[in-house]
């Protein structure tokens, strides 16, 4: 008997042994795994903050979204108003000032009911748990995953001050809608910037978001969130936060959303993506860095002609007809020549963020509209020639390459002039042959445009380029010959801030004589033939214009010599110049266009007669 006993108290020691030891060794989890991780990962206390674009007189065009995640504009607690946070705690941990992190009435109250249920139903998760898991954990609903919530609560309670924590919550506090933090939230749901001018029952209306952001918000499901909002003025009246007859009047206030979300429409999105790849380029930092790094870019968009410019590309009649399967695509940049600014750009007639974009692509052959810059304008630039000089326009075979006019006829000889204005093929490509290859290429990089290895070859002289051209690099170039020979790079961003407001980029001006005045007015002289008398009539306004078309011919079998690949119109008024392509991203025997190049210069006059006078010019 005796032995039994014994061995009885021996069993229960062991055990006693083995829980204690099994309680040393989940303290130390517990110390241990919220220390690693935090120390680990301390960067995830300094939340990513959605940057803005703005347009040139200061409004906002764009924010850019945080990748993989949404929009957030963090508060210090100190400019939140004390009403908000202060229902905040109501509703998510009014005993926040007094644990040590963890809430244990709130955590025993919560097994009452998880045992009562027979599942992990409710959490008892107090703020600073609930920061724990939304910047370390997933949203599992285990044992576990609520062991590593709790230490990592009580190591950000040491860490942190209690303002701290409270000020991280509720900037990262997922709102809906792809909003997060309380400022986003404001401006998403009432289009209120500064969260202190929130009435009663809008707080009670944020506050109401966090137990489930996708039901609660106002947008997705009014009825719910009202029903919430309801429940949380009361536990407002309730703390004393409000009296009764706020509470009534408030709970009178019926949800209308705003009128607009700048951040959410497709205004600006080909230029916000444009924007944001050269400051990129300009900064050095990754466009990763600049949509999370809070930082203000200022861009040279003129609103006015931006919204014209989107207007337009709505409109089905301003292009040629789909293909069978394909929609006609088209891309569009308008520059202010003096400066060099962009300031309105379309990749595309139904942009999407991060998608293509066709304005700033080096992709497309462009044409006839190539031969101001390689053919005449080098020709000019050499003094030989004039536009009254007579060039051949002769059948003829340049070793394996045989240019042909478009309509098989040839004149003998014609005038620089008649050349470009009807656009003849045999006296471009001879001029080309004259002035040499090497010299051609020299004066198309002083208009900004390297060319290829692959493109040493007289096939350029009518736009047949290795690798393609952009519409921006073709308004860049035309830039020139509109602002008497001097060149402005091309560029949509005018500076870029960091999130303390330090500007870390500012464009200076370099606006360099290249060529001529001479020149770029003698080419000036030719193009406003080619849209008062040539090619380009359709590009005409109620104001000068210069300016060249462009085609390529599809070669393809079964496919008529109507077919055409691409479409371009390259041009300036003695305000702007603008460039226009039109064409398929694919093109084959399906989806190909039978309009001419008169298309792409009636929707340069149409664009440009609009912004010009929205613009005030």
């Amino acid at each position: 008997m005796r032995d039994r006993v014994l061995r009885i108290l021996y069993t229960l020691f062991d055990l006693g042994v083995i829980v204690v030891l099994l309680m040393l060794a989940g303290l130390v989890y517990i110390h241990e795994y919220g220390s690693t991780v935090v120390s680990r990962y301390s960067d995830k206390l300094i939340l990513p903050e959605s940057s803005i674009m703005l347009a040139s007189d200061g409004s906002l065009l764009r924010k850019v979204p945080i990748p993989g995640s949404g929009y957030r504009t963090s508060l210090p607690l100190r400019e939140m108003p004390k009403l908000l946070t202060a229902t905040f705690l109501a509703v998510e941990d009014r005993r926040f000032y007094t644990h040590d992190g963890l809430d244990y009435k709130g955590i025993l109250r919560a097994l009452v009911a998880n045992a009562a249920n027979m599942e992990i139903a409710e959490g008892g998760s107090s703020i600073t748990q609930q920061l724990a898991r939304n910047l370390y954990l997933n949203r599992d609903k285990n044992l576990l995953r609520k062991v590593n919530e709790a230490s990592i609560a009580l190591e950000l309670e040491r860490r942190l001050s209690k303002s701290e924590i409270l000020e991280l919550y509720l900037n990262q506090l997922y709102m809906g809608r792809g909003q997060y933090g309380i400022k986003a939230a404001a401006e998403r749901y009432f289009g209120i910037s500064d969260p202190n001018k929130l009435e009663i029952w809008q707080i009670a209306t944020l506050a109401a978001i966090p137990k489930g952001p996708s039901i609660y918000n106002p947008v997705d499901d009014p009825e719910r969130s009202a029903e919430r909002r309801k429940l949380v003025l009361h536990i407002m009246e309730q703390r004393g936060l409000i009296s009764h007859a706020q509470l009534n009047a408030a709970l009178l206030q019926e949800y209308q959303a705003p009128p607009v979300e700048p951040q959410l429409s497709a205004a600006g999105i080909s230029y916000g993506d444009a924007a944001l790849q050269e400051a990129s380029r300009l900064t050095g930092k990754s466009r990763e860095e600049l949509q999370s790094g809070g930082y203000t870019i200022v861009t040279a968009m003129n609103v006015h002609a931006q919204s014209v410019l989107e207007k337009t590309f709505l409109q089905p009649d301003s292009f040629p007809p789909d293909g069978k399967d394909r929609q006609v695509e088209a891309s569009m940049v308008i520059m202010d020549h003096r400066n060099g600014e962009v300031v309105a750009l379309m990749g595309g007639r139904e942009p999407k963020a991060g998608g293509l974009n066709r304005a700033i692509m080096d992709a497309r052959q462009p044409g006839s509209s190539f031969k101001p810059i390689i053919d005449y304008g080098p020709a000019l630039e050499s003094g030989k020639f004039t536009p009254d000089s007579l060039l051949s326009d002769r059948r003829a075979a340049y070793g394996n390459y045989q240019p042909e006019n478009l309509n098989g006829d040839y004149r003998g000889q014609v005038t620089m002039q008649t050349a470009i204005k009807q656009s003849i093929n045999a006296p471009a490509v001879w001029l080309l042959q004259q002035v040499g290859i090497g010299q051609a290429r020299k004066f198309a990089a002083k208009l900004g445009i390297e060319l290829t290895e692959g493109d040493n070859n007289l096939a350029i002289a009518l736009g047949g380029l290795h690798k393609g051209i952009s519409p921006l690099k073709m308004s860049q170039a035309y830039s020139v010959f509109a602002n008497g020979g001097k060149f402005n790079e091309g560029h949509l961003v005018r500076m870029v801030k960091n999130a303390r407001g330090e500007v870390i980029y500012k464009h200076t001006s370099s606006s360099a004589q290249v060529i001529s005045p001479v020149t770029a007015d003698r080419m000036t002289t030719m193009l406003r033939s080619v849209v008062n008398e040539g090619t380009g009539k359709k590009a005409q306004m109620n104001r000068p214009v210069a300016g060249k078309t462009g085609t390529t011919q599809l070669d393809l079998p079964g496919v008529s010599r109507k077919g055409n690949r691409d479409l371009w119109f390259v041009g300036y008024t003695p305000e702007w110049t603008g460039a226009v392509w039109i064409g398929f991203d694919r093109t084959d025997e399906q989806n190909y266009m039978t309009a001419g190049s008169g298309m792409a210069a009636a929707l340069f006059s149409k664009v440009m007669t609009q912004a010009l006078a929205q613009a005030g010019k």
